[in-house]
C-alpha cells in the first residue's frame, strides 16, 4: 500500500493543516516516510455530522449485514498481513511472529463478533405480558433489549498496535453494537493504523454501508482527541492507556451537559500470591514462570505482573532465584521512545523510596529506548506504610514484599487499588488461607488466577479483562470477549406496542429463535 499520511474521513481523505509527524522507528531512531498530517477541530465537526448520519441507518442493520461487515473486516486485514508486518516492525520493534499473532487475534476477535450477532441472543430479550384482569390495576405489556447508544470514539492503544487499535476490541465490539466508530491514531504507529484503516474502509464499501460507520483521524489527543469526547453526537468512548490520559477523558465526558460512558483501561500492577505451601513445594517453578510472565513483551502487557507477594520463610531462597533468573534476561527495545522514559523514570523513582532494595537490575543501553529486567524487595510494614509502592512500573520491573504471616499477606491484599487480575499459587495445606485471600482479592479484581501467570488474555465467551479502578474506568463490564459489546448498548423497553412495530428480536413469534426471557422463564427459541 502507497501510504498517504492522511486521515479516513468517511469516503474522503484529509487535509491536515493543525501539524505534521513522522513514525519514528525505536530500534534505530530513523523517522519513517510519509509524513503524517494532524486534523484540527474543523475536521471534528465533519466527522461528527457523518457519523451521526450513518447512525441512523447503521443500527437498524440486521445482526446477519453486522456479522458480514465484520468478517470483511477481517478477510480485508489477512489480505494485507504482509504489509502489516514491515510496517509494524518498524514502527514497533515488535518482533515478526508477535505481529501475525496480534493480527490474528485481532481477525479472531471480529469474526468471534460476527457468531454472537448471527446467533442473536446477546440483545437479551425479556418479554412480559399483558394481564388486563390483574388487580387492582391492570398490568401492561413491556418487552426490553440492548440497543446500540450512537457513534463511539475508540483511542488506539501505544502497546497493542492491532488488538488495541483502529480495528481492534474496542471498533469490533462498538460496531457489532451498531455503532460507528471514529479512531484516533496513536502517533506511534500511524502506518500500521493507515493499512488497518484502509482494510476498515474497504470493507464499508463492499458492503455498502454509509460513509460515516468509520472513521480514522491524525493528530492530538489533547487537541482532536478532547474535541470528539466534547462533541454531542458522540456518545460513548473507549480508551487503553495511561491513567491521566483516562482520567482527563472521563474528567470532559463528565462535564459534558450530557455525560458520556468512557471506558478507559489504565492501570494495574497484577499481583501474585505465593501462599507457604505452594513455595515450599515448587518455589523454583514459580520463579521461573513469574519472571517470563514479567519480561514477556518487555513487560509492555497491561496484565504484567508487577508485585510478588510471598510470605518469610524460604523467602530469601526464593528471591534470589527470582532476581537471577530476571538477570539473565537480555535487554530489549521498548515501542517507543515514550514508552521507555517513563519505565526507566517509575524504576528510578521506586529505588529511592526508603526500605526499597534493589536484587537485580539489568541496565539497558542509554538512549536506545532499551530496557532491562528491575526486581526490588521490601517489607510489608515498609509497604503498607508507605502506598507509592504500588505504582506501575510499566515495563520488566516488579516489586517483591515478603509478607511474614497470613495477616500480613491479607493486609496487603486489603492495601490494593484495583486491578486487572490477581494470582494466586497454592496447594491443598494453604486452602484456609487461600479461601480469606481469595474472598479479598474478588473485591480488587477483574480475573483470579489459579497457579498461574496473569500476562496473556484469552479471546472467549468467559474472559473478562477489566475491574475497579483504577486498572478500568467501570468494572461492571470487559473490554475483551462478546460481553464487551454491551458497553455500547443501552437498555429500550417497549410498552403495549403492536407486535409488527417491534424489533424482530422482541416480536411473540421469535422469529429469530433466539434465546429470551418470556415471562420470567428462560425459552431457548
Amino acid at each position: 500500500m502507497d501510504l498517504q499520511g492522511t486521515s479516513f474521513i468517511g469516503a474522503a481523505r484529509g487535509t491536515g493543516g493543525a501539524g505534521e509527524d513522522r513514525a519514528v522507528n525505536p530500534v534505530s531512531g530513523e523517522e519513517l516516510d510519509p509524513v503524517y498530517h494532524a486534523e484540527g477541530e474543523e475536521t471534528v465537526e465533519a466527522v461528527c455530522r457523518l457519523a451521526a448520519a450513518a447512525f441512523v441507518e447503521f443500527r437498524e442493520k440486521s445482526g446477519e449485514e453486522k456479522a458480514v461487515f465484520l468478517r470483511t473486516i477481517a478477510d480485508e486485514i489477512d489480505a494485507v498481513e504482509e504489509e502489516i508486518v514491515v510496517r509494524m516492525t518498524a514502527e514497533t520493534a515488535l518482533p515478526e511472529g508477535r505481529c501475525r499473532m496480534e493480527k490474528g487475534r485481532t481477525c479472531f476477535q471480529l469474526r468471534l463478533f460476527a457468531d454472537l450477532l448471527e446467533e442473536g441472543s446477546w440483545v437479551d430479550a425479556r418479554i412480559d405480558h399483558a394481564d388486563p384482569d390483574r388487580a387492582p390495576v391492570p398490568k401492561p405489556d413491556c418487552r426490553s433489549m440492548w440497543r446500540p447508544v450512537g457513534p463511539a470514539v475508540v483511542f488506539c492503544a501505544s502497546n497493542f498496535p492491532l488488538a488495541y487499535s483502529v480495528a481492534g476490541g474496542d471498533t469490533a465490539s462498538a460496531l457489532a453494537a451498531g455503532c460507528p466508530v471514529i479512531v484516533k491514531a496513536h502517533g506511534s504507529h500511524p502506518g500500521t493504523a493507515e493499512i488497518v484503516g484502509a482494510a476498515v474502509r474497504r470493507a464499508v464499501v463492499k458492503c455498502g454501508l454509509p460513509d460515516g460507520v468509520f472513521a480514522l483521524l491524525y493528530g492530538s489527543g489533547r487537541t482532536i482527541g478532547q474535541a470528539l469526547v466534547k462533541h454531542p453526537a458522540v456518545q460513548a468512548v473507549g480508551f487503553t492507556g495511561s491513567r491521566s490520559g483516562g482520567r482527563a477523558l472521563m474528567d470532559t465526558a463528565a462535564a459534558r451537559p450530557e455525560p458520556i460512558p468512557v471506558w478507559a483501561e489504565m492501570s494495574a500492577v497484577n499481583p501474585v500470591f505465593v501462599l507457604p505451601g505452594a513455595l515450599k513445594e515448587r518455589g523454583e517453578q514459580i520463579a521461573e514462570g513469574f519472571v517470563g510472565s514479567l519480561t514477556l513483551g518487555v513487560g509492555q502487557f497491561c496484565t504484567n505482573p508487577g508485585l510478588l507477594i510471598s510470605g518469610s520463610e524460604g523467602r530469601s531462597e526464593f528471591a534470589g532465584e527470582v532476581a537471577s533468573l530476571a538477570a539473565e534476561i537480555a535487554p530489549a527495545t521498548m515501542l517507543h521512545e515514550g514508552i521507555a522514559s517513563s519505565y526507566h523514570g517509575a524504576v528510578d523513582a521506586m529505588t529511592t523510596k526508603k526500605g526499597v532494595e534493589v536484587l537485580a537490575r539489568v541496565e539497558a543501553e542509554v538512549g536506545k529506548n532499551a530496557a532491562g529486567a528491575v526486581v526490588l524487595g521490601t517489607s510489608v510494614d515498609a509497604f503498607l506504610t508507605d502506598q507509592s509502592m504500588a505504582d506501575e512500573m510499566f515495563g520488566p520491573a516488579t516489586l517483591m514484599i515478603e509478607a511474614g504471616d497470613e495477616e500480613a499477606m491479607l493486609g496487603v491484599a486489603e492495601s490494593l487499588e484495583g486491578q486487572l487480575t490477581a494470582t494466586v499459587h497454592a496447594t491443598g495445606e494453604d486452602r484456609e488461607v487461600f479461601a480469606r485471600l481469595i474472598a479479598v482479592l474478588e473485591r480488587k479484581a477483574g480475573r483470579l488466577i489459579y497457579n498461574g501467570y496473569p500476562t496473556g488474555v484469552e479471546v472467549c465467551h468467559g474472559m473478562v479483562h477489566g475491574g475497579p479502578a483504577p486498572a478500568t474506568s467501570d468494572g461492571r463490564s470487559t473490554s475483551v470477549g462478546p460481553r464487551a459489546i454491551t458497553r455500547f448498548t443501552r437498555l429500550v423497553c417497549w410498552q403495549d406496542f403492536p407486535d409488527d412495530l417491534l424489533p424482530v428480536e422482541l416480536q411473540e413469534g421469535n422469529p429469530l429463535g433466539i434465546s429470551r426471557i418470556v415471562d420470567g422463564s428462560r425459552i431457548e427459541s
